[in-house]
Order: C-alpha cells, then sequence, then structure tokens
C-alpha cells in the first residue's frame, strides 16, 4: 500500500467517520485478530497510531499469510526484508521503511521515522542502523520456512523473476544476468500476472477513534523472489 494510496484511504475515512458508527478499525484481508489488537488499543485508552502499531505488529508477530513480517518472501538470495509505513491522518505526518534489513518491528520503526526524524522515508542497511540507533534489536529474519521457499525457487530455475530484456534468457535460467544492448526484437514480454492474497497489499489498517482522530499504516515483507533492494 503506497503513501497515495493511503492518504486517499484516510481522506475516504474522514469522511466516512462522519456517517459511521466510531471507534472504528478496519483492516485488509480476514485478520482478524490484528483488529482485535488494534481495537483493544484503542479501548484501553490508546491513540489511533497506538492502534495502528499495535494490529500491524501482531501481524508481524504471526507472520499472516506468511506476507507480513519476518521469515516470508525471500528475495533473490534468500534473504526477508521488510516494508512499513505508518501515517497520522490529523497532521498528515508519514513515517516509513524500505528494504528493512535484521529488523523484525517494522511498523514501530515506520513510526520512530516519523516521530524522531524530519524524513518520510528510510530504505535498506541505512534504515536498519537508523532502527538499532532507535533501540530496535537486530536479529535475523530468515526461518527454514523461507529457506525452504527459496531452495525451491532455485530448483524451479529462479522462477518467477522479476527480469527482463537481460542474458542468459531470465524465463528459463537463474543469473547472474546481464543486459541486452541491442534490444530490437528480442525484448522478452513480461507474463500477466493475476492477482492473489500473496502478490499484493498485505495487511493495511485504520483505526478511527471517538473523536474522529485517524491514523492508517502497512506492513509487509513484500513480493517474493525480487530483485534485493526492490522496495
Amino acid at each position: 500500500m503506497s503513501c497515495t494510496v493511503a492518504l486517499a484511504l484516510v481522506v475516504w475515512a474522514h469522511e466516512a467517520a462522519a456517517a459511521a458508527q466510531v471507534p472504528l478499525v478496519i483492516n485488509t484481508w480476514p485478520f482478524a485478530d490484528a483488529a482485535r489488537r488494534a481495537w483493544s488499543t484503542l479501548a484501553s485508552g490508546g491513540s489511533v497510531l497506538d492502534a495502528v502499531e499495535q494490529g500491524c505488529s501482531w501481524c508481524e508477530v504471526a507472520q499472516c499469510d506468511g506476507t507480513v513480517g519476518y521469515g516470508g518472501s525471500p528475495d533473490e538470495r534468500g534473504e526477508t526484508t521488510l516494508d512499513a509505513m505508518i501515517m497520522n491522518g490529523d497532521t498528515m505526518e508519514v513515517g516509513g521503511v524500505g528494504d528493512l534489513r535484521r529488523i523484525k518491528s517494522a511498523i514501530s520503526v515506520a513510526r520512530a521515522v516519523m516521530e524522531h526524524s524530519t524524513h518520510t522515508l528510510l530504505v535498506g542497511q541505512s534504515a536498519s542502523i537508523f532502527a538499532q540507533n532507535m533501540g530496535f534489536l537486530s536479529e535475523d529474519l530468515t526461518t527454514n520456512r523461507s529457506l525452504s521457499l527459496h531452495w525451491e525457487w532455485l530448483q524451479n530455475k529462479c522462477q518467477p523473476n522479476s527480469w527482463k530484456n537481460v542474458s542468459p534468457n531470465p524465463e528459463t535460467t537463474c543469473g547472474p544476468y546481464k543486459p541486452i544492448k541491442e534490444l530490437g526484437s528480442k525484448q522478452h514480454r513480461v507474463s500477466a500476472c493475476r492477482a492473489n492474497v500473496h502478490n499484493h497489499d498485505t495487511i493495511g489498517l485504520i483505526a478511527i477513534d471517538k473523536f474522529g482522530n485517524i491514523a492508517a499504516g502497512t506492513s509487509t515483507n513484500g513480493q517474493i523472489h525480487k530483485i534485493p533492494g526492490y522496495v
């Protein structure tokens, strides 16, 4: 879920709040326990930012559908990296992390970016260093499941992957790849991909409290078998 989509959802939620009964928690996919965690946070006096953070954190720990949190969606090197974003609907402040390595609490790091820096997005190794400076634990995100997913992908000649117009042919062979300088008629077609629970947004969550305050957030381990560095 991009910042643009999150902003649109926050605007929609502001409009819906006038007609809806609040407080309210909404999230994508049937992650009911994440919604319950967010609701419980609101009911116990937490802010909407607390609710969004706690709801997404629940999915990060529970590894919802294998598409949120550690141990899922390994990249081409077999490493799991995380992306997350949180938005304060009242101030329009945003914090996000991308390609976050070795830090499990991606949504909490995103909130730290929003609350402790003037930036919106930090990525890669620098995001991990920021997280460690903020007191987050550095630990391995690999699990037996992610190792198995990566091994099976290698055995399947690295299919599917995200390469095109390279040599050797990425549709039949693993890399490393080099660019085809003279494309001409040799351009590789990009195969159509049907959307399902495993290849687009994972958890996106919105919370509205009884005063109409709104926050939104998302957390994901991204596209499986992605080129390292993809956010």
